[in-house]
């Protein structure tokens, strides 16, 4: 469908070029055809959603739209059997955690 919107909507656009070439090089790849692996959803919707001149800070958005008929169907089905549940455990963000600085052995400088 992607090609399909490409192709109707005449874009020439260096960025949609790049994703193409590397979606032609990922398909050929024996690695990805070995595992039947394809590029997912997401690299195709934000080219179509650049086509359409949609901008770049509401692609987040548009891809959080289009899941949240499953997220809300898989919080349902959670909530709706006591014995079985099959949400992800909750996660909290806590902040950033210290981490232990460690010396350079060597010093290495960039002029």
């Amino acid at each position: 469908m992607c090609h399909r919107v490409l192709k109707e909507l005449n874009v020439k656009d260096e960025l949609m070029d790049i994703a193409m070439e590397l979606e032609r090089i990922a398909l050929s790849d024996e690695y990805f055809i070995k595992r039947n692996l394809y590029p997912n959803v997401d690299f195709y919707s934000g080219i179509v959603l650049q086509a359409l001149k949609i901008p770049r800070d509401m692609f987040t958005v548009i891809f959080s739209l289009a899941r949240t008929t499953g997220w809300i169907t898989q919080w349902r089905e959670m909530i709706s059997e006591p014995n079985v549940k099959l949400g992800r455990p909750r996660q909290l963000y806590v902040g950033v955690q210290p981490r232990p600085y460690q010396e350079e052995e060597e010093e290495f400088k960039i002029d």
